[in-house]
């Protein structure tokens, strides 16, 4: 299992090496669909950390806050950090079908996908912002088909 931010310096780069830009909003859903997908492949998470169901859709907190300072515009790519070394090839497959898939789309129609899957709206109508989307619910819903 990896950390949620290697995952996502992960993201990151492979999407500047695609040319797609890649803000805060755009990231916290790849992270979704990227631990979905390794739910639905692989039976396990890919990383550890929580995912919380907030108003614009699943959010890993800790990752989040990395990267908020670039608020709505696009996350800068300093280069190549080596956090691909850490991630098995293996992995690597999985993590790049899923970002070149997801990057596709803008940050606001992956936010309507995610508010439109049962995993977001069950953790989000217990109370709303800050409520954890299980891994379970997302293995649960993923797994479906």
């Amino acid at each position: 299992m990896y950390r949620a931010s290697d995952i996502a310096r992960y993201i990151i780069e492979r999407c500047k090496e695609k040319d797609r830009p890649i803000s805060n909003l755009k990231l916290q859903k790849i992270l979704y669909f990227v631990q979905a997908e390794f739910l639905a492949a692989k039976g396990q998470p890919c990383f550890a950390e929580a995912i919380e169901a907030w108003d614009f859709g699943p959010v890993v907190p800790c990752v989040y806050y990395e990267y908020r300072m670039y608020g709505g515009a696009n996350i800068p790519c300093m280069g190549k950090s080596g956090v691909h070394r850490l991630i098995s090839a293996e992995d690597r497959e999985i993590l790049n079908g899923i970002i070149d898939e997801c990057s596709r789309y803008a940050a606001s129609m992956l936010v309507e996908i995610t508010h439109n899957q049962t995993p977001w709206k069950e953790a989000y109508r217990k109370g709303g912002y800050n409520n954890v989307i299980t891994v379970e619910s997302i293995k649960n819903y993923f797994g479906e088909d």
